[in-house]
């Protein structure tokens, strides 16, 4: 029973203190002077990944690869299934056709990067340096892109900063990205302290939950008879997941459809070369046999159906969300004992 408090415990911190974190960061960069875009797309984007960040590197650290891989590919299956279906069940998605071209491949490309790596002896920081360095070159494209006025539609990176302030504020952090490219400029001045203490404490919060949220489900995982993997796949990656199911569905309900796959998509970029890579950067890894077998193949093969079910019409009906929480579901019953 101690363990699922210490799982629940967890969570709850890692979603308060990542808020924290977000906002924190968010204004002390803004009052040093750094653009909203670049805020957003930056600081934002990483801010609401860190559940998964600090979780998978607390996990790695403590020799635990199964709950630290499996956090990031459960992640990513479950936003897919889990998330998308949830908010297409709640209102059809619209798909820009070349959003979907541009981000959607980037989100394949990535997960069949993984599973290419995967089969290496080790995920060592040569394979994190490299991650990272592509997220970074993702990132400024994304900044170009949206400093541009994105002619080809809003990138990943920009739409999960959208889903992010439209839990908090109906959009507005959005409305100021937007009013940079026309030439306004965002607020700055203000006292500088209770900005960053508001991060720093955030940070601490987080760190603190992740510790948690990792003993708790080691401690669950032996106590249960389940493998560390299985926890990290399920319990882990959904828990570790509802920020983005929050925002994707508060998108949805207010029928900003496009800001909840936008949201997914750049989740699933985030987990794999931003968590992913500073996790083998900070604390080398090995990837479980059971992630490379089976698991790998399934983000792989996930990510490539989102790709055709989202080409049918360029959206995703109730029907297709559907069939999507269908096979989360299936999915959840292939994996557990």
């Amino acid at each position: 029973m101690a363990d699922y408090f210490l799982i629940a415990g967890g969570l709850v911190l890692l979603i308060a203190g990542g808020e924290m974190l977000v906002r924190g960061a968010a204004a002390t960069a803004e009052r040093l002077g750094m653009s909203p875009l670049l805020i957003g797309i930056t600081l934002v984007g990483f801010g609401t990944s860190m559940p998964e960040l600090v979780t998978s590197i607390e996990a790695s650290m403590l020799g635990s690869p199964g709950i630290a891989i499996g956090n990031i590919v459960g992640s990513n299956i479950a936003n897919i299934l889990l998330i998308l279906g949830i908010a297409a069940l709640i209102a059809p998605i619209a798909v820009a056709q070349a959003a979907l071209m541009r981000d959607g491949s980037i989100v394949f490309a990535t997960a069949a990067i993984f599973v290419g790596v995967s089969f290496l002896p080790a995920f060592d920081r040569l394979v994190g340096a490299v991650f990272v360095s592509g997220l970074i070159a993702y990132l400024y494209y994304a900044y170009r892109q949206e400093r541009a006025g994105a002619p080809d539609g809003h990138t990943a990176a920009f739409e999960k900063r959208e889903a992010h302030d439209e839990v908090l504020d109906g959009g507005s952090g959005a409305a100021a990205v937007v009013a940079e490219q026309q030439g306004v400029a965002g607020e700055q001045g203000g006292s500088l302290w209770p900005s960053l203490a508001l991060a720093i404490v955030g940070l601490v919060v987080v760190v603190f939950g992740g510790k948690l949220l990792v003993e708790g489900a080691i401690g669950m995982a032996r106590s249960a008879g389940l493998s560390e993997t299985i926890i990290g796949l399920t319990i882990v990656a959904i828990g570790t997941s509802l920020p983005e199911l929050v925002t994707s569905v508060v998108a949805a309900i207010r029928r900003h459809s496009d800001v909840a796959l936008g949201n997914v998509l750049g989740s699933n970029i985030y987990n794999i070369l931003g968590i992913g890579g500073l996790t083998a950067v900070i604390a080398p890894t090995t990837i479980p046999a059971e992630v490379v077998s089976f698991d790998g193949p399934v983000m792989l093969a996930v990510s490539a159906a989102l790709l055709v079910v989202a080409r049918t019409g360029y959206r995703i009906s109730r029907g297709e969300g559907a069939l999507l929480l269908a096979a989360y579901i299936g999915y959840l019953v292939a994996i557990w004992p």
